[in-house]
């Protein structure tokens, strides 16, 4: 059976219309006579998607029991046997309720799609996984709902439904969206023209690059080798030469010249490693392009011009900057040089620009190529064999061996030069291509015992001996060089890919890096010294090892890191070719200390501005909520001293009532900001014991009318783990606040039940809600929620605060759910106590009797 095709229609935000667009493709199709039916889609009470709804066949819902109460999910049983053409599953993204086979609705998508049927879906591009960090930097909410990348991406079709923030404010404005209640708070929060312009802009990036992909597919896929303009990329070549950064900013500045540039700076090496690149330099170019948008690549590859035109043929790009050569005028001999053969090569389809620079015609240098540190004994090994081998050969094929033939006796002598580049290298083998042909034409070419020789054709064989014999050794020699080479450069390349990963992901503190340096290296101590000035003592910002070094000029090894930092190794002198490596390793040091301080700041500035919030909001607290109640208080009073007054024995008990209101109301605020500023300054200590919530709740309740809450405790809990008086002044928090907030004649639910290790204490209201994207903020100090009418006695907005702070001290948590048919249900989850053994019980039961 063929896979379903999955079509997904992609918003910004809620609202901007994905739904009415899904039911109108819906209708479009059954006038083709498509069967088409609807299997999950929810309107919201917007009267216009409803209306979309008639007419289409709806799978019924299998509803479902969870909590103490019934939800409707799709029912996906239903929809395979129904087994239409198309199926209509709207909110791509939504988390199943608990009892289902499958956790996440796309999950059932699949199973329909596997089955053979079409889905047509919705998803808003907020809920995409890998977009939560910067969705919640842009709007200050954390989507709990989220849908992996790669679900939406390997949709067959994928449609932007698009609106401006002005259209999609407006639309709000007038009730199309959320209910009249919630229009304000939704305004003024998440609907902001900031945040819906971020999250189009997020929107319209996304599915940018899945056209992108798309495209790259069809073109692999036909075998397109043209360039197709359709986007400006800039391919800047750059050498690692400082000429680099003016070809990086002159590309940056060509790709805002057309809407919706991009910049690849392509870094090219050889294979064999050799290159007259300055790390540093390249370095500092990586940095400098991505800060200005771009990507930085890094490819190797033998022919440079063939691995240019290729990267930027791959990448479907428009345009190459290179910099005008730096070869001087004799060096052109030797070819007409990279720019020249790519815009030779180029084709009519990719411009080639060639930026001048100051570095024109200064050189580039040549390549330095590191010698192959094969070791003392080695060397030592390689003189031997070459210099003592052929005297041994000689004696043995004199002496000992009857004569084999001259051409066998060079296959000998070539033999013990090979071993000698294989052991010392070029030199030895040299050494014993020289005296192996002069042994040869002493002792075996005639005539012998002197270094005539007779005949001709043994000329050609020792010259032929010799030269071969050199070819040879600077192969071998040659090999043996890169071999170590690259052994080398993989493990510089491990250790270096490591660091950076490890120090990127920040898993290295300071201490680790510096183990790690002295592991790598085989030291005695590291240390990383720093200075304020180039006349201030140094100082140590981190040490391993015994004994570490004070200042660069004890040290065996000193790195220098900037101008006023340094690390300094102790046990032994590294050779230069080590010296890169450690440069990275203390350049990374050096991020490291830098991220450590400025996480530092960061908290410091964090609770400055903390502190600074909650102080401006106190003042504004006591300008108002603590006046109101006070102004009642002295109006009260001022009226029953009134000596021209004569009040009447219910007028009297009428002011006297709302005198004790007043303060009544006034010790909650206190003892709200009270709770809150040992909450703050971390006074609060917790005496944690077994506590049965027969004894607490019931007193929590104290606060609220008694007919306005249902009490629902069973007997059987377990007991729990917490300090009785924090916990009891939580639970009464929430039930105020729900109190508050619930509907007149609603009553308040207040249940608790018993899950795994935990007891959930649920506190069930009736009222208006809270949507989502406030419902972790009103937890925090002086925040109400946006319906709430101010000065109706409800408070400086530290109830909620003050309830989950307690709760945390406790080992707890609180956290605020939907009502399933309106409402908000507050969730406040202890622990159990654990189980006591039967002998500890009855031997304390032995105690008290």
């Amino acid at each position: 059976m063929a896979r379903g095709k999955l079509r997904i229609y992609l918003g910004a935000a809620p609202g901007v219309g994905k739904t009415y667009a899904m039911l109108s493709e819906a209708h479009r199709r059954l006038e083709r006579g498509t069967d088409c039916v609807v299997a999950f889609v929810e309107h919201h009470g917007r009267s216009r998607t409803e209306v979309m709804l008639h007419g289409l066949e709806q799978v019924p819902r299998r509803e479902i029991e969870y909590r103490d109460a019934a939800f409707t999910e799709m029912d996906v049983d239903a929809v395979l046997r129904r087994a239409p053409a198309v199926a209509l599953v709207d909110e791509l993204a939504h988390t199943n309720v608990p009892g289902l086979r499958n956790a996440k609705r796309w999950q059932d998508v699949e199973e329909l799609l596997a089955a053979g049927i079409d889905v047509v879906s919705t998803v808003n591009i907020q809920h995409l996984e890998s977009l939560g960090d910067v969705v919640e930097s842009i709007t200050g909410v954390r989507q709990r709902e989220t849908v992996p990348d790669e679900v939406v991406r390997r949709a067959d079709q994928i449609e932007l439904v698009d609106m401006s923030p002005e259209a999609l404010r407006r639309r709000m404005a007038h009730g199309n969206i959320y209910k009249p209640d919630k229009v304000d708070a939704a305004l003024s929060n998440y609907f902001r023209p900031g945040n819906l312009t971020a999250l189009r802009e997020l929107a319209l990036l996304w599915v940018a690059d899945r056209v992108d992909e798309y495209l790259n597919e069809y073109r692999s896929a036909h075998r397109v080798s043209k360039i197709w303009g359709s986007r400006e990329r800039i391919v800047v070549g750059l050498t690692g030469g400082p000429e680099g950064r003016t070809l990086i900013r002159r590309a940056v500045r060509l790709a805002e010249k057309g809407a919706g540039g991009e910049v690849l700076a392509l870094y090219i090496s050889r294979s064999d490693g050799l290159t007259a690149a300055s790390p540093r330099e390249l370095a500092v170019q990586r940095t400098l392009v991505e800060d200005l948008g771009g990507t930085f690549h890094h490819v190797v590859g033998e022919d440079i011009p063939a691995a240019l035109l290729d990267f930027a043929r791959g990448v479907n790009a428009t345009q190459i900057v290179l910099g005008v050569s730096r070869r001087r005028s004799w060096q052109y001999v030797f070819g007409p040089g990279v720019g020249a053969t790519v815009a030779r090569d180029s084709g009519p389809d990719l411009d080639v620009h060639l930026i001048t620079h100051g570095e024109v015609g200064k050189g580039r240098g040549l390549p330095v190529a590191r010698g192959a540190r094969l070791g003392r004994s080695r060397v030592v090994g390689g003189w031997l064999v070459g210099v003592l081998g052929p005297i041994l050969l000689t004696w043995l094929l004199t002496s000992i061996v009857p004569e084999v033939g001259l051409a066998n006796d060079m296959l000998l002598f070539l033999s013990l030069t090979v071993a000698a580049a294989l052991l010392g290298g070029l030199f030895p083998a040299l050494a014993s291509a020289a005296v192996g042909s002069l042994l040869l034409n002493w002792y075996f070419t005639p005539p012998v015992d002197t270094l005539t020789i007779a005949d001709g054709r043994n000329i050609v064989a020792i010259a032929v001996f010799v030269g071969v014999a050199v070819a040879v050794a600077s192969v071998v020699d040659l090999a043996a060089r890169r071999t170590h080479q690259a052994a080398r450069l993989r493990a510089e390349s491990e250790i270096l890919s490591f660091l950076a990963g490890n120090v990127l992901r920040g898993e290295t503190s300071l201490d680790a890096l510096l183990e790690r340096v002295r592991e790598t290296f085989g030291m005695e101590s590291v240390a990383l010294l720093e200075r304020e000035s180039d006349v201030a003592p140094w100082t140590c910002a981190g040490s391993v090892g015994p004994r570490p070094c004070a200042a660069p000029d004890e040290a065996d090894v000193d790195v220098p890191v900037g101008d006023h930092m340094a690390m300094a190794l102790s046990g032994r002198v590294l050779p230069a070719a080590d010296r890169r490596v450690l440069a990275a390793f203390a350049a990374q040091a050096a991020v490291v200390v830098d991220r450590q301080r400025l996480q530092q700041e960061a908290n410091q500035a964090k609770e400055l501005a903390e502190g600074n919030r909650i102080r401006t909001a106190l003042l504004a607290a006591v300008s108002h909520d603590l006046r109101t109640p006070l102004a009642g208080i002295k109006a009260a009073v001022t009226s029953l001293r009134s000596d021209d007054v004569e009040w009447s024995e219910e007028d009297q008990v009428e002011l006297l009532e709302a005198i004790e209101d007043g303060a009544d109301r006034l010790d909650h605020l206190v003892g709200n900001l009270l709770d809150m500023s040992r909450l703050q300054t971390g006074t609060v200590t917790p005496i944690i014991r077994e506590t049965d919530l027969d004894e607490v709740i019931p007193m929590a309740l104290g606060g609220v009318p008694e007919d306005s809450v249902d009490l629902d405790v069973p007997e059987s809990l377990p007991m729990v783990d917490v300090d009785r008086g924090l916990l009891e002044r939580s639970v009464a928090n929430v039930v105020e606040n729900a109190v508050k907030y619930s509907l007149p004649g609603e009553r308040v639910l207040v249940s608790a039940s018993a899950i795994a290790d935990r007891v959930e204490i649920r506190v069930v209201d009736r009222g208006p809600g809270v949507p989502d994207k406030v419902k972790d903020r009103i937890f925090e100090p002086f925040q109400r929620h946006g319906d709430a009418p101010r000065g109706d006695g409800d408070g400086v907005g530290l109830g909620l605060a003050v309830a989950r702070g307690f709760a945390e001290a406790v080992g707890g948590t609180l956290h605020a759910e939907d009502t399933p048919g309106g409402g908000l249900t507050m969730v406040l989850a202890v622990r159990t106590a654990p189980q006591r053994q039967p002998e500890q019980q009855d031997a304390s039961s032995t105690a008290m009797s």
